[in-house]
């Protein structure tokens, strides 16, 4: 899938979900909004019939048609135009609850004319416990009446959520859709990224085995061609391209079987004491004697044994890796610094070149298994990409650390930490 058409699934699923979103938001506030609605209804109706009740226990004469005023969503002030029976009335508010089924709590306050004060009543909880005492604030006074009381629903929002329980339902399944919407689109990123990944590994991989071929195939031709034999000289020449090219597709074949071993059986670490100097050394004098003159390699060790624990092959390997980038990339004329250092419980080492170093935003790709700088069409430096993933996974193995260091201004600088002991479990 083209990445344009990946841009068109990401658009088009987001205008999607952003419209049910909305529509779901819509519909829940006028949900809301209705329950709210309707409780009021309920309640103002209880409030009536409890009005009523009073009216008749006190022989009263109701002073309006509609006694009930609402003065917020869940604040209610009844008229009853006598004094009223705190016992009395707690008494009626808790059967008209129960019988129009009002199962939150509430509190409720008496107007006494008197003194023009709102005096608390009670907390009621819905479960019949009464909590005594529990004034959670001062109820508002209404001028409009003489003889009223008020009644408080402070967890109305409880309430009311409760009985929207189907629609919170349905948000998390919107939720959840979005989710594994997201997730989608991230898989198909990452498996375009690695199918990219895998065409370019496949199209180096490719043009790395076709030059070594065509170089074999011609020296074959020379090598077979019956006049040849009257000139050895040029038969042992072109005996030494075919057998420096074989070397050379071997190496490549095994780098490619060595990453297929590491990620299908996991890396095995035969763990034993090392001289990471004497190592060096060694590395230095083979890059040395298979490069020639060409590349020059300068080492500033630390003094006497380096020793640190972990895999001799691995480890050698490492620095093999790291040099033989160091070659690649440094141009016509390499310069290799490599450094050794302790710290602690820490062997530093720093293998530094003299190319023209790498761009910071490929710092934190260049371990990436295939990744390769980009160099437009030019093809002058051989490889799959593999070498710097290899070489991080080992660290990862051995709980070392390996980065890039951002500072040189020219060149590039890998830095090695390795802890001198560890125990891989």
């Amino acid at each position: 899938m083209k990445y344009k058409h990946i841009r068109y699934v990401v658009l088009l699923g987001a205008v999607a979900i952003t419209g049910i979103i909305e529509i779901q938001i819509y519909f829940m506030k006028k949900e809301w909004s209705n329950k709210e609605k309707q409780f009021a209804q309920t309640v103002t109706i209880c409030l009536r019939n409890v009005a009523s009740k009073i009216y008749v226990f006190n022989n009263a004469t109701p002073s309006t048609p509609n006694p009930v005023r609402q003065l917020s969503s869940n604040y209610f002030v009844v008229d009853v135009n006598s004094e009223i029976d705190a016992n009395v009335l707690e008494h009626y508010l808790k059967i008209e609850f129960e019988k129009y089924n009002i199962q939150t709590d509430f509190e409720y306050g008496i107007y006494k004319c008197e003194t023009n004060v709102m005096e608390y009543g009670n907390y009621v909880f819905h479960t019949g416990k009464v909590k005594q005492d529990a004034v959670s604030s001062i109820l508002p006074k209404y001028s409009g009446y003489n003889y009223y009381f008020g009644v408080n629903f402070p967890l109305i929002n409880n309430t009311i959520a409760g009985d929207m329980t189907i629609w919170f339902f349905l948000v998390g399944i919107l939720a959840v859709s979005v989710f594994f919407f997201a997730y989608s689109i991230f898989v198909i990123l990452k498996q375009k990224k690695l199918s990219e990944l895998q065409r370019d590994f496949i199209n180096n991989m490719t043009h790395e085995f076709k030059t070594p071929i065509a170089s074999i195939n011609i020296a074959a031709d020379v090598v077979s061609n019956p006049d040849s034999i009257h000139e050895p000289s040029r038969i042992l020449t072109y005996g030494s391209v075919i057998k420096q090219e074989v070397n050379r597709l071997n190496d490549q074949v095994d780098k490619v079987l060595q990453i297929a071993r590491i990620e299908k059986s996991g890396i095995h670490l035969r763990m034993e004491m090392l001289d990471v100097n004497k190592i060096i050394g060694i590395v230095v004098g083979n890059c040395l004697a298979n490069n020639g003159s060409k590349v020059l390699i300068k080492t500033e060790l630390c003094e006497g044994e380096c020793l640190v624990e972990g895999d001799k092959n691995h480890l050698t390997n490492i620095f093999y890796n790291l040099l033989d980038n160091a070659v690649k990339y440094a141009g016509d004329a390499p310069e290799i610094i490599i450094n050794t250092a302790t710290k602690a419980n820490k062997v530093i080492v720093t293998i530094s070149d003299n190319g023209p170093g790498i761009e910071r935003q490929h710092h934190k790709r260049v371990f990436q298994k295939f990744y390769r700088i980009p160099t437009a069409n030019i093809h002058d430096v051989k490889g799959f990409g593999l070498g710097l993933f290899y070489v991080k996974s080992i660290c990862d193995a051995h709980r070392w650390k390996i980065s890039l260091d951002p500072s040189p201004e020219k060149g590039t600088s890998f830095v090695l930490e390795i802890t001198k002991m560890i125990r891989i479990l």
